[in-house]
């Protein structure tokens, strides 16, 4: 199978071809606007190709490299459109994307799913921790109970993990913004890198987190109906970060146009150089649902994980590889466009776990 990944030299984009790599009968070409010298491949097969996803001849570009499946990670993808999976469908490739923007995600079925039909592939968007990886683990805990009413999800990536521009551009785009997130059985607004909440993760302690709207906030509500509370919030390492995304957010809410989003890569550079000395290499994740139990009695089980080693990273890359290995193995689960939602069992992730030293456990208790 001939894989091409979208964005291939930057931080989630290199390590899923180099995780793919690895497979027999696996062909895997990163594509980037540029070819460096310098490349993340030197020990590896991965072939490096010249490829602009705003050419007018991208679809062309495809069929040229006679590929089977595309995975874009060139992010942020919250202010992007479809216009990679319509390359993908007019050149009659499969395609994956690593996205966590919540409209992006959400409305992608909709505004592609007859497309990709009438061209005869497989688009599924949200190849990541979230949705992909949250999901999956809601599903599991789900079934120790009979009803759920709340679901619960945190990530506290580690400080000297690597981040890249992008991930930068995509936290910021979203902080003083409103969005919608249910809570007791109503949507209400909520703004970006506000509602800060004290969060414990297991081997980590305790961390601020902050609301960060994603793509689960809608799916959930549509897959578990009788949830009435949906929350995510990101926990940084730092205390003083959380402190000037706070204060940057309070500053938009007041309606100071603040485009923050254009210092992405000095504030990228400004951190590596400054403040990651510290913080640590070890992130974690947090999923917790609440409801009742078959006996009727309220109780609640959080799932715990946590990445030693700076492989936190590793995490959103896991989705895009495991389901591109399936395609490899049996082809695609069908023709069409789908969220990257109960698409993945829990069990799927384990062998990645265990490839880079991630360690999960359950607690559970009774809720008031």
């Amino acid at each position: 199978m001939r894989v091409l990944v979208l964005g291939g030299l930057g931080n989630f984009g290199a390590r899923i071809c180099k995780r793919l790599a690895l497979e027999p009968g696996m062909e895997v070409l990163a594509g980037s606007r540029s070819l460096p010298a310098d490349t993340p491949f030197a020990d590896s097969p991965v072939r490096l190709v010249r490829l602009d996803m705003d050419a007018a001849d991208f679809p062309r570009q495809l069929l040229d490299l006679g590929v089977d499946l595309l995975i874009h990670c060139a992010g942020p993808f919250q202010q992007q459109g479809y216009r990679v999976a319509e390359a993908c469908c007019a050149a009659g490739v499969h395609y994956i994307d690593i996205a966590d923007g919540r409209d992006f995600v959400a409305d992608f079925p909709a505004a592609m799913a007859t497309r990709a039909e009438t061209d005869g592939v497989c688009l599924i968007s949200g190849a990541s921790t979230v949705p992909a990886l949250s999901s999956a683990v809601v599903d599991r805990l789900a079934e120790q109970f009979a009803s759920i009413d709340g679901i619960s999800v945190a990530i506290a990536p580690g400080q000297q993990a690597p981040r890249g521009v992008a991930t930068m551009r995509a936290v910021l785009s979203y902080a003083g913004k409103p969005f919608p997130r249910l809570r007791n059985g109503a949507w209400r607004t909520v703004y970006g890198w506000h509602d800060l909440r004290a969060i414990r993760f297991a081997g980590l302690g305790t961390r601020w987190g902050a609301a960060c709207d994603i793509p689960d906030l809608a799916l959930f509500a549509q897959r578990y109906p009788t949830v009435k509370t949906i929350e995510f919030r990101a926990a940084l390492e730092l205390r003083v970060q959380h402190l000037v995304l706070w204060g940057l957010a309070g500053l938009r809410r007041l309606g100071v146009g603040l485009p923050l989003e254009c210092y992405a890569p000095r504030l990228e550079v400004f951190t590596r150089r400054y403040l990651d000395r510290f913080g640590g290499d070890r992130g974690g994740m947090m999923v917790r649902v609440s409801g009742r139990r078959p006996d009727g009695s309220p109780g609640y089980v959080t799932w715990h994980l946590t990445a030693p080693d700076g492989n936190g990273p590793e995490i959103p890359c896991m989705a895009a590889v495991l389901l591109a290995l399936r395609m490899a193995a049996s082809g695609p689960p069908a023709s069409g466009a789908f969220a990257c939602i109960g698409l993945l069992e829990l069990d799927a992730f384990e062998p990645e776990f265990r490839r880079w030293g991630i360690t999960t456990e359950l607690e559970e208790g009774d809720s008031r």
